[in-house]
């Protein structure tokens, strides 16, 4: 029986990667000797109602007039975070993030004589600089008992901040899939957007930001459909470049051909996932931002599709290279050309790629593995 306190400012019905897995693999770790304390948002009570471990919400908004404006929230969750430490009997405590969360982890463990683990996710680790921000998060990264990196280059990223190896063990995110899997019913979704059989069509989403290379992909299909390629493409997805997307698809004449669907709904997801013949996401690096794993590409592969990845950041540890899809140099426009088209032409390569990432899955990243990997890391800490 795990006992834990698990620290997340992220979680359900929080969107996200972060938010899906601190939700997924802690309530295959126990019931409610777990115990999630995390930022009090609008829906919350829905998700509390039935979620198994112990939920407690907090009010973690940053106050813009205190300096640092992060100083309320700070002391909120470390002063319940220590409050429940005192009354419960955890084994140990658990962070997601080395900054906000790690910190008050750190802190609350030392305190109580318990052991504390953090989660790194990669771009973190290289987008805040070397300011203070950035010397506080490697404080508590190199002074966490055990640290989780979701990919081997995150594993690097953290080696490079003289986190000790010994500590360092890598678990990459999972998908549910019994959510994400192929035969769904996608009726209606390629229609109402006049999508014919006879068109492929690449698929994307994500938060609508540069390192993720969807600027790429609107340039790219406009050179295929100059040659006469019948290829379409969706990008789903809200965020800081929705303005640019649109406007470069005006400038490559690709109104109608282009199309920009916005958020869509946790049920609709999957059924895309089902109706593209393609994913893609070739991230990039920018000023340091780069993508530490990208949970999409197993979504997309548990659906039985092949990716298009960049081939910065962690993105190697989803995308097997020629084995469950390609990764293309993101920042290379004729790159991400010739990686899409290998994809569109080759209806044998797409079908392989894609039935192997689909094995691939199912044998390593359902969450029930990803528990099983988390719990084989907790079973090491009880023994010592």
């Amino acid at each position: 029986m795990n006992r834990l306190l698990v620290l997340t400012e992220l979680f359900l019905p929080t969107k996200g990667g972060t938010a899906v897995w601190a939700a997924e693999v802690y309530k295959r770790l126990g019931g409610k000797d777990i115990h999630i304390l995390t930022a009090d948002v609008p829906g919350a009570a829905e998700v509390d109602a039935v979620h198994p471990n112990s939920v407690h919400r907090l009010n973690l908004a940053r106050v813009r007039w205190l300096r640092p404006e992060s100083l309320a929230m700070y002391a909120r969750l470390f002063g319940k975070s220590l409050a429940l430490a005192l009354t419960h009997r955890f084994d140990a405590v658990h962070a997601f993030r080395a900054l906000p969360e790690g910190l008050v982890a750190w802190a609350v463990a030392r305190l109580t004589l318990r052991p504390v683990m953090l989660y790194a996710h990669g771009e973190e680790l290289t987008s805040w600089g070397h300011g203070r921000k950035f010397q506080a998060m490697r404080f508590a990264l190199r002074h966490a008992d055990r640290v989780v990196a979701n990919s081997e280059h995150t594993r690097a990223t953290l080696l490079q901040m003289g986190v000790d190896p010994a500590r360092i063990a890598i678990v990459c995110p999972g998908v549910d899939v019994s959510v994400f899997r192929p035969g769904l019913d996608t009726t209606g979704l390629r229609e109402n957007l006049g999508i014919l059989a006879t068109e492929k069509l690449v698929f994307s989403v994500g938060r609508l930001s540069r390192r993720k290379g969807f600027d790429q992909v609107i340039r790219a299909v406009a050179r295929l459909r100059a040659e006469n390629f019948p290829v379409r493409y969706v990008i789903a997805g809200i965020g800081e470049d929705a303005g640019y997307l649109d406007a470069l698809i005006r400038e490559h004449n690709l109104q109608g051909v282009a199309h920009r669907i916005g958020a869509v709904s946790d049920h609709d997801l999957p059924r895309w996932m089902n109706a593209c013949d393609i994913f893609a996401m070739p991230n990039r690096e920018i000023h340091g931002d780069n993508e530490g794993f990208g949970m999409v590409f197993i979504e997309a592969a548990a659906c039985g599709k092949p990716s298009l990845a960049g081939t910065d950041g962690g993105t190697g540890s989803a995308v097997l290279h020629a084995e469950t899809g390609l990764r293309v140099d993101g920042k290379t426009f004729e790159a991400v050309v010739d990686g899409l088209r290998r994809l569109l032409e080759d209806d044998g390569l797409r079908n392989r790629l894609g039935a192997a990432g689909l094995k691939r899955v199912a044998e390593q990243f359902a969450w029930e593995q990803v528990a099983r990997a988390t719990e084989r890391i907790l079973s090491v800490r009880k023994e010592k």
